[in-house]
């Protein structure tokens, strides 16, 4: 286990890697150690020895941070000035059993945004910039610290979501948010997953504001907020901010939604519910008995996915991000196919493994199968910026 505790440091590290051909393992807390394809390197790099919060400015709402400051840490500052990461960072260590909360670095590598990304964009679209070393042991700066400075963006945003295949981050820059003053849930319930689909998609084109939309099948539903949910399936609508605006949205919503069966959830209990939606708190207690996946297809199509599964094997599972997003529990890991084979069909889309068993991660592709063209630029990345692969070579089934 290499723990650097500076810059300098994981250069030299990386530096006498890359001479050797020695194989790299990068690592934070191990909060996501079964998400992606299993490495076996000879030596681990550990970013835990790198921590701190470098500056936070909270006027201009910009934090940097090293990367292996603890999410935890980076949150409790921001709590103290009402501030928060705006794309809703998920907490992923339930669904593997693991102990560790996850590194700001950890975070931003793997691009984990969870259900106000339909309003607040991804956790790419904060990162203003970056520092890291690449596969020769050079430290290399992008970005700046202010949306202004864009030289380098790019390459921020190709770092954001590369699963430490490109370089070992050494410190971020991103954007923070104020808190918002309040929030409050409508929960409608009974619809099926093509009447939830359809309501969604008129909650957003309504003068609402709503920042989070999911649906809960009645499956799954009662192991969500401690099953204090309305009977039948639940479809959920978030709106936040101002007591006043969201008490006036409120009323909008009852007026428009006459004849719905309606429920409303307070501030704390909508919190306490949506933490669970990021989280994906109906499949912790599964360990890795069966497949997790997760689903990114257009919105309009989710349902249609399930319905088509449904017919074919068995499943459950839910729908975010206005039904563009499915966490679904598989029977078994030969449905990859199948799965992958429905999203092509329906207009395109991509399915990440999230939880398997060794066997399973071993054998199937977690991450989506890349189009010919879009893997081989994906390689010249790699080769220029890691040309021995020597950072976790087949994370990513490269």
């Amino acid at each position: 286990m290499l723990i650097p505790h500076s810059e300098a440091e994981a250069a030299d590290l990386v530096r006498a890697a890359a001479q050797n051909r020695q194989t790299l393992e990068i690592v934070g807390t191990g909060s996501k150690s079964g998400l992606g394809n299993i490495v076996e390197t000879e030596a681990v790099l550990s970013t835990t020895g790198l921590t701190g919060i470098v500056s936070y400015n909270p006027a201009e709402m910009v934090m940097t941070a090293r990367a292996g400051t603890p999410l935890a840490e980076i949150e409790a500052a921001l709590a103290e000035n009402r501030h928060m990461l705006a794309f809703e960072p998920p907490r992923l260590n339930g669904i593997y059993g693991s102990e560790g909360q996850g590194t700001i670095g950890g975070l931003f590598a793997c691009n984990l945004s969870g259900p106000r990304r339909i309003q607040a964009g991804a956790a790419r679209d904060h990162l203003l910039g970056v520092r890291f070393v690449n596969g020769f042991g050079e430290i290399v700066s992008a970005g700046g610290r202010v949306m202004k400075n864009v030289t380098g963006l790019d390459l921020v945003k190709l770092m954001a979501g590369s699963h430490g295949t490109l370089g070992l981050m050494t410190e971020l820059t991103f954007k923070v948010l104020p808190v918002p003053e309040t929030s409050a849930s409508v929960v409608l319930s009974g619809l099926d997953e093509e009447e939830a689909s359809w309501a969604m998609a008129q909650a957003f084109s309504r003068s609402w504001e709503v920042s989070g939309a999911a649906h809960l099948p009645e499956s799954c539903k009662g192991r969500f907020h401690d099953g204090r949910l309305p009977d039948g399936a639940a479809t959920l609508l978030r709106i936040e901010g101002l007591g006043f605006s969201v008490e006036e949205r409120l009323q909008r919503m009852r007026t428009e939604l006459t004849g719905a069966r309606l429920a409303e959830l307070g501030h704390e209990e909508s919190v306490a519910l949506w933490r669970e939606v990021r989280d994906v708190r109906p499949f912790h207690a599964d360990g890795r008995a069966r497949p997790l996946w997760k689903v990114s297809v257009a919105p309009s199509a989710g349902h249609q996915l399930l319905s088509a599964l449904r017919m074919q094997t068995g499943v459950d599972g839910y729908f975010d991000w206005q039904g563009g997003l499915l966490w679904l529990r598989m029977e078994a890991d030969a449905e990859a196919e199948l799965l992958r084979g429905m999203i092509q069909q329906l207009g395109g889309g991509h399915a990440t493994l999230m939880r398997g068993t060794d066997a399973e991660r071993k054998t199937i592709p977690v991450f989506h199968p890349e189009a010919p063209a879009i893997a081989a630029l994906t390689g010249r990345i790699r080769q220029k910026f890691d040309p021995a692969g020597i950072f976790n070579p087949g994370r990513m089934g490269q």
